[in-house]
């Protein structure tokens, strides 16, 4: 297969170089995509053989991604490793991915990382991003950046005009990959976390945004999920507080304002919510036509 690995990274001038000299060991190309660095990422990358491909502003990690599957796409490679810039990932393990190509029949291939050598910060982000990511199982560790993808990922996932560009670029493929029924995988990988500040953004900021781009990105792809089972469940409770008020004024004769305005503030919300997941999913389904 011929190969490229591509590195997104933005003020990696520390790490570059040594990612891309062992990358170059394992496939045909590296492509380093500068996103608008305002250090000697570029240079250095240059400089240890990388081809480069630079944003003129920082756009984030999606729109990275989002510029190494066109490049893969218009360029006849077999298949595309993505890896982060700052050492996080080891470039030896790249043949462990293109393995399960062959030997699993896959799609995609996630480096799978062990809880265990993860900081606890961003083990409990993950749990939470996965649990929100919701890929039925297909993935447990939809926030790995070192992974892999054969020609008919890239081509369907370019052509899918993924949207977000920051860091929920991870989920979006992977719920993209699903709606596409692209066969995902995962093998073990090991990551080197330093002194647990690998990244250049503040892990708790970084770890909200990537949660808001998430949700954002469930309520537009499935709204009836995401607005109209919630609304159901407002329904019941409505019906619930409803029951309980005919039963206090069967019981004693007393007529209770509370229960009738919770019942009725349930219901009407409720409703409204089913009726706005259905009228967006009929949305959804016409903007992917």
């Amino acid at each position: 297969m011929k190969t490229v690995a591509v590195i997104p990274c933005y003020n990696e001038e520390v790490a570059i170089g040594s990612v891309v000299l062992k990358a170059r060991e394992q496939v045909e190309k590296v492509l380093v995509v500068d996103d608008g660095s305002t250090d000697a990422t570029a240079q250095i990358a240059r400089a240890a053989g990388a081809n480069i491909i630079s944003h003129e502003k920082n756009k984030g990690k999606g729109a990275a991604i989002k510029t190494a599957l066109e490049y893969v796409a218009g360029n006849g490679f077999d298949t595309l490793v993505l890896l982060d810039g700052d050492a996080q990932h080891d470039p030896n393990q790249i043949p462990l991915l293109l393995k399960a190509f062959q030997r699993d029949n896959a799609d995609i291939v996630i480096g799978y990382r062990s809880p265990e050598q993860m900081p606890f910060h961003r083990r409990v982000g993950r749990q939470v991003l996965d649990y929100t990511t919701g890929i039925n199982g297909a993935a447990t560790d939809s926030q790995s950046g070192f992974r892999a993808l054969n020609r008919r990922a890239v081509d369907a996932l370019e052509s899918k005009n993924l949207r977000g560009n920051g860091f929920s670029i991870e989920s979006e493929m992977l719920l993209a990959a699903e709606e596409l029924n692209l066969n995902i995988k995962e093998v073990p990988v090991t990551c080197s976390y330093g002194n647990g500040k690998t990244s250049t953004k503040n892990p708790i900021s970084h770890g909200f945004g990537v949660l808001g781009s998430i949700i954002r990105l469930i309520a537009e792809e499935r709204p009836l999920v995401f607005v109209g089972i919630p609304g159901l469940v407002m329904i019941f409770m409505g019906f619930f507080f409803g029951l309980k008020l005919l039963q206090l004024y069967n019981d004693s004769g007393y007529f209770s304002i509370p229960f009738t305005m919770l019942a009725g503030f349930f219901v009407v919300i409720g409703t409204l919510g089913v009726f706005m997941g259905l009228v967006l999913n009929v949305v959804s389904r016409l903007v992917k036509k």
